[in-house]
């Protein structure tokens, strides 16, 4: 392989994906737990282990994207890239500029991700307005008109709820957000119900709160879905158009090499 791939790290509360990247192609992606009391060294090993599971030596390495919600967590994989890879890591948005205007009322308190999210969906995108709905530890909303990030909703995560759902309830059995069908019914069991009210609960707050926010930014809004529940909760929401599983990881690919799609 020729050095022309970059490692990207998405650095979640509760999780941190690890992917590789060429300028037009996203390649396999890993998952780890997001632990800030590592070390250096222990992030490094695990870095070349995978790497070595994906087919890539140091060497085919050009540089590392990171869009990070953990701050304890840069410093601690800056050091462990600029140890065993022969580049370095930057970082949305203070080394990776992305080409959206924040009109955040405080610019530096919009989450990376969110940012790059709403980028990537910038880039993908041919409608003047998007909602940008993420699924990850919280259930974010972002609006992007034309070029400009206008802020968002912060919600409640699936997975949040399901623990808050479990905690001290010893009566309630294991929630798996499985259902058996796409048409809600009551249902007839209590892991049932649960499953049945999480799934269909979030495809509701996602009808709900993105159509009072299309009303808001006026005209034809396009909303684009991520995350670990996007697929399963779009098989259920009327509100969502598209599924983009890879968003942040490719918005982290568009910063690194500029890319335009």
């Amino acid at each position: 392989m020729s050095k022309d791939t970059i490692l990207l790290f998405d650095v979640g509360n509760t999780n941190t994906k690890i992917g590789f990247s060429t300028y037009d192609k996203i390649g396999p992606s890993f998952v780890l737990p997001t632990d800030p009391g590592g070390t250096s060294d222990s992030w490094g090993l695990k870095l070349l282990e995978i790497c070595r599971v994906a087919g890539y030596s140091t060497e085919d390495i050009l540089g590392g994207a990171v869009s990070s919600v953990v701050p304890p967590m840069n410093p601690i994989l800056k050091s462990a890239v600029e140890r065993f890879f022969p580049c370095e890591l930057k970082f949305v948005p203070s080394s990776i500029p992305l080409t959206l205007n924040n009109k955040y009322e405080r610019p530096w308190e919009v989450g990376a991700d969110r940012l790059v999210t709403a980028f990537a969906a910038r880039n993908i995108s041919e409608s003047r307005s998007l909602i940008v709905v993420d699924f990850g530890t919280a259930t974010t909303f972002d609006c992007v008109v034309d070029n400009d990030y206008m802020g968002g909703l912060i919600c409640p995560g699936v997975l949040s709820s399901t623990k808050a759902l479990a905690t001290g309830t010893a009566k309630l059995p294991h929630i798996s957000l499985e259902i058996e069908s796409n048409v809600i019914r009551p249902g007839k069991s209590t892991a049932d119900s649960l499953n049945q009210g999480l799934i269909f609960g979030f495809a509701a707050m996602v009808e709900g709160l993105s159509e009072r926010l299309g009303n808001t930014l006026g005209g034809e809004v396009e909303l684009i879905a991520t995350g670990g529940f996007a697929t399963r909760i779009a098989e259920v929401c009327r509100a969502i158009d598209r599924v983009e599983p890879t968003l942040l990881l490719d918005g982290l690919r568009m910063g690194w090499f500029g890319v335009e799609e």
